[in-house]
């Protein structure tokens, strides 16, 4: 993905819309002292990470859907102090993930969105079960408890977890070994940069961020230097976590796009 903001022209928008380096934190994922640095100049060459997040809060701000207030028990509460006892009080049909004591909107899934997350998860099934092993793979909706506390469970779209002791009658407790997010306009900011940087401090090997609007994929393999790899519908592309001995086939998916599914 390409760039096309400024650290400067950020600064500016910084100040237009008069938002606070702990805003920007909060909104961006972007850990707070890294915003900090990266303002004030501190820090001369942010990692392209940390940039393509601020870019995309600046860019389309405000795209998080997040509720500023949730009622429970009878009162309404402010957003940032919520908990595990919080998130299985709320009602079934509300949707949402809870990410460090903050609850987001959740929209149900298109057919297309739910169709794509399928056909990725029927090929990482297929491949394991041919090969067998003690890693699993799970479609949304599974809860994550990422960080193993009580302010954090996200539901991604599809994963696998190759550790057992992590599976667990609710879903999974800890990270996850591979994660896909298939974004939609409503999750675009909190799939690109906030559970970016959640995965990756919670400690997930493999992240991809797919948009088959614009049919790519973003591959985030953290055990590697080299990060984000991009690639089309047109090519198979390789799951880092097994070497690359797995490769998912995206052309089933390009012939149903082809067709008018979203």
């Amino acid at each position: 993905m390409v760039l096309y903001m400024t650290i400067d022209e950020m600064r500016q928008k910084k100040k237009e819309k008069g938002y606070t380096y702990v805003q920007i934190a909060d909104l961006s994922g972007v850990p707070l002292g890294t915003v900090q640095k990266v303002f004030s100049g501190e820090t001369e060459k942010p990692r392209y990470d940390t940039l393509l997040a601020l870019e995309q809060l600046f860019k389309d701000m405000p795209v998080l859907r997040e509720s500023a207030l949730y009622k429970h028990n009878g009162r309404y509460e402010r957003n940032g102090s919520y908990t595990l006892d919080d998130y299985y009080a709320l009602p079934d049909e509300q949707r949402v993930e809870l990410i460090d004591g903050y609850f987001y909107d959740m929209s149900s899934p298109t057919f297309g969105h739910q169709s794509i997350g399928g056909e990725i998860h029927r090929q990482i099934a297929n491949y394991i079960m041919e090969h067998g092993g003690d890693c699993r793979p799970f479609i949304a909706p599974v809860d994550v408890q990422l960080d193993c506390d009580n302010k954090t469970m996200v539901q991604p779209d599809v994963g696998i977890v190759c550790d057992p002791s992590k599976i667990k009658r609710f879903g999974i407790y800890g990270a996850p070994d591979f994660l896909v997010e298939v974004i939609s306009p409503s999750t675009k900011k909190k799939d690109y940069a906030l559970k970016l940087f959640k995965y990756m401090e919670a400690g997930v090997r493999e992240y991809w961020i797919l948009d088959f609007r614009q049919e790519k994929i973003l591959v985030y393999f953290f055990e590697s230097d080299i990060y984000p790899v991009i690639y089309g519908f047109d090519q198979p592309v390789p799951v880092n976590i097994y070497d690359g001995n797995l490769k998912i086939d995206f052309s089933n998916i390009a012939r149903w796009l082809e067709k008018g599914m979203e």
